[in-house]
């Protein structure tokens, strides 16, 4: 799933492509995929420019002229990619934004969804994520406050949207192995240095990942900033870690693929 650096990644690489162009024409191929009519949707969306773009955690926001926004949540293997007809990808398409002879393909939207909302819509329905954890508010002192009081595992409080905005499976992996913190360990459990190294591995991990234009794949032919992000332990299962060279352990930890250092985790 793509989280908060491949999202932010989207937004800059698109800001470059489609800000302040028109859109010329929609395609709905899965109707589920929004949350209107396809008639309404077209008559929305259709002849509209791209004013601003937003991300909020892992959704991307399209503010229309009318006023009107597109929200974008690509869920479990949605992704994006810009081209002319003859570069698109062999996958099915649920939704097409067409700027002229270039396209916005829409791919893997099986949970995914572009819904159309009023910017009090949109207000509403990301009301109860948390903070962004790179926005400058989020000091080490607010981060200790929102961990002040909570129970549970590393794992889960860091995947958790409403106690921090935009980390997933993949990152919290990544934050905690920085961190030299086990996945299960418990959040009641931390003394203050490791609250301080885990709010410092937050930080550094996405702030990397974004540098690198994350995991993903290319937005568009010739792109060279899109999935230059290399794991250090996420998916790399009995390979050494990089730090102190044990095998990387993979278990399951509320239901997701979780890996860590069993020797330099603690």
């Amino acid at each position: 799933m793509p989280e908060l650096p491949e999202m932010e990644t989207y937004k800059t690489l698109l800001e470059q492509l489609i800000l302040d162009k028109t859109i010329t024409g929609v395609v709905i191929n899965r109707e589920k995929s929004i949350n209107v009519p396809v008639d309404h949707f077209t008559r929305q969306v259709l002849d509209q420019k791209i004013e601003i773009m937003d991300r909020r955690a892992k959704h991307l926001i399209f503010h229309l002229q009318n006023g009107s926004c597109l929200l974008l949540h690509l869920m479990l293997g949605g992704w994006l990619f810009y081209g002319k007809k003859e570069d698109q990808p062999d996958r099915t398409v649920q939704v097409q934004l067409s700027f002229g002879v270039h396209n916005l393909y829409c791919i893997g939207l099986r949970l995914g969804y572009l819904h159309l909302l009023t910017p009090e819509m949109v207000k509403q329905k990301l009301q109860n994520i948390g903070p962004e954890p790179l926005n400058p508010s989020f000091s080490l002192d607010a981060f200790e406050a929102i961990m002040k009081n909570r129970r549970g595992s590393l794992k889960t409080a860091l995947m958790n949207q409403e106690v921090i905005a935009g980390i997933g499976n993949r990152y919290s992996d990544e934050i905690l192995w920085h961190a030299q913190l086990l996945p299960e360990k418990k959040i009641n459990e931390l003394d203050q240095d490791q609250i301080s190294r885990l709010y410092h591995s937050i930080q550094f991990i996405l702030q990397q990942a974004i540098e690198h234009g994350g995991y993903m794949g290319e937005l568009f032919k010739g792109d060279n900033k899109t999935g230059g992000y290399k794991m250090y332990v996420h998916g790399l299962e009995g390979n050494p870690c990089s730090r102190c060279g044990t095998p990387i352990i993979k278990v399951e930890i509320a239901s997701r693929k979780t890996y860590f250092c069993s020797n330099c985790q603690h």
